[in-house]
């Protein structure tokens, strides 16, 4: 990130409109990318772009390096003469919210059409497969295919891969493993196109990549020697955050806990690559949940919920000894946050989260009030885990809400941010979008929900909960009144 004053806009590639029931690397992409340009906006923040598994999470995934097959545009698989115009009419889907139910029944079907017409003698297919890029998850989605289940429960040779076992899965199941490699090959491609043409804007794309991976994925079944699992391969310990402000008895995520003595004796070489491959992938890299890295919470494997949990000392910077990541990396510094994970940050010289839906509880020392926002710092209106603001808004109780917006009103005036609030949400939106442009944050951030002006109904995810979360989709995108608008803004805030 420069040192100027920038701006962004958080919106996730699975959020914009198109025909197929999911965004996509297609045309709509590239047109949100002018409508930012357009804007002023230099920064297109999106959340991780993995294989989504369990709970449809993008937190969640078979494999921590996969890209999202539902990703991929169908219109441009057309055009290479993969699919026909027959197959492109039954993939279309109403507008709406993302059903994945649907996508994951139908999305297959139609990307196993297109593979049946690619060829993959083609030299530069022939590469990315001997490049390795997507070898463990081929291999890993090849013997899903053919066995079903978690991995767990996979024949032994299979499971704890022996060398025969995986060759012989690659030969007698050769075209799946293709496959799997192939929407790799085509994902890789099509966002790296679209990642150059926003760059060629002066537009940066900033990543997201969780701390943790899910217990049955490629990376725990091909490193089982760097999680604390039992001789069975099952996690001993879990990972987790206590109880806080969004989750009275905390966050049970459930994922493997990392043998981090073991990552040190191979100098953290697994994770190094895993952060190169985020940074080719991305301008810059949110980590999430970087207060793990400092110390982490890690609750026994079978617990109910998150209460009974035990913190343990994370690797630090030895954790980042092959990697520069000044001005490539952002540290999500939200939650339970004590001073090493403060200084743990200041020494790396990455910026921490701010956000402005946490600061108006009456603490005038609030680190998320405009006025205590520092320059090094990324100030967002709201993350992925809140409620849009205004569907914040419109859960307050009378009395609170008259609290809630004195408060911001008095923000309002301090930051020289000359808004007039009554009550419609909305007003509310356009007044957190402005402080946090107005805010001294190098960076101000803003969710498209939230730049849109829409409630509850847009909210990505409810921490916590499995079902009915990462749906939000927008049905058409952002209207020209809404781009001048930002646009209006990043002028008069200086971004």
């Amino acid at each position: 990130m420069e040192k100027c004053r920038e701006s962004g806009v958080l919106c996730h590639i699975s959020s914009l409109p198109g025909k197929y029931g999911i965004g996509s690397l297609g045309k709509e992409a590239y047109r949100f990318a002018r409508k930012l340009k357009r804007s002023g906006v230099k920064n297109w923040q999106v959340l991780p772009l993995m294989q989504t598994g369990y709970g449809d999470s993008p937190y969640s995934s078979v494999s921590c390096t996969s890209g999202n097959p539902y990703f991929i545009d169908l219109d441009l698989l057309a055009q290479e003469g993969l699919l026909t115009k027959e197959e492109l009419l039954g993939a279309r889907h109403a507008p709406g919210q993302v059903v994945y139910g649907s996508l994951y029944n139908e999305r297959y079907v139609t990307l196993r059409k297109a593979f049946a017409r690619f060829n993959f003698d083609g030299a530069e297919f022939r590469a990315f497969v001997r490049s390795g890029v997507a070898e463990d998850y081929a291999l890993f989605m090849t013997a899903k295919r053919v066995y079903g289940e978690n991995f767990l429960y996979w024949e032994e040779p299979l499971k704890y891969r022996d060398p025969a076992a995986l060759e012989k899965l690659r030969t007698d199941f050769h075209e799946e493993y293709l496959y799997w490699n192939f929407l790799q090959y085509e994902f890789r491609k099509q966002w790296n196109a679209l990642k150059s043409y926003c760059n060629s804007l002066g537009i940066s794309i900033i990543g997201d990549i969780p701390l943790y991976v899910a217990a049955d994925s490629a990376d725990v079944w091909a490193h089982p020697e760097l999680f604390k699992l039992d001789r069975e391969l099952r996690p001993t310990k879990v990972a987790g955050v206590p109880p806080d402000y969004f989750s009275e008895t905390g966050q049970l995520w459930g994922n493997p806990i990392y043998d981090w003595d073991a990552h040190k004796k191979e100098h953290f070489a697994w994770w190094t690559n895993r952060l190169k491959d985020a940074l080719s992938l991305y301008d810059v890299v949110r980590i999430d949940h970087f207060r793990g890295i400092d110390r982490y919470y890690e609750i026994p494997a079978f617990a109910e919920n998150a209460v009974k949990g035990e913190w343990k000392e994370g690797p630090g910077e030895a954790l980042f000894a092959g990697i520069d990541g000044r001005g490539r990396i952002i540290a999500e510094d939200l939650g339970i946050v004590d001073e090493g994970v403060v200084a743990l940050r200041e020494k790396l010289g990455f910026p921490g989260m701010k956000v402005l839906l946490f600061a108006f509880d009456g603490n005038e020392d609030n680190e998320f009030l405009p006025k205590n926002i520092g320059e090094a710092s990324v100030c967002y209106t709201g993350t992925h885990d809140n409620d849009t603001v205004a569907g914040y808004v419109l859960t307050l109780p009378t009395e609170e809400f008259l609290l809630f917006r004195s408060r911001v009103a008095k923000a309002l005036e301090e930051q020289n941010v000359y808004v007039r609030l009554g009550s419609a949400p909305k007003e509310f939106s356009d007044a957190f979008c402005r402080l946090a442009l107005a805010s001294r944050a190098r960076l101000a951030v803003l969710p498209v929900q939230d730049l849109l002006g829409l409630g509850n109904e847009a909210r990505m995810n409810y921490p916590g909960t499995s079902e009915g979360n990462w749906r939000f989709r927008m049905e058409k995108l952002p209207s020209g009144s809404v781009m001048r608008k930002l646009r209006h803004w990043n002028k008069l805030y200086r971004r």
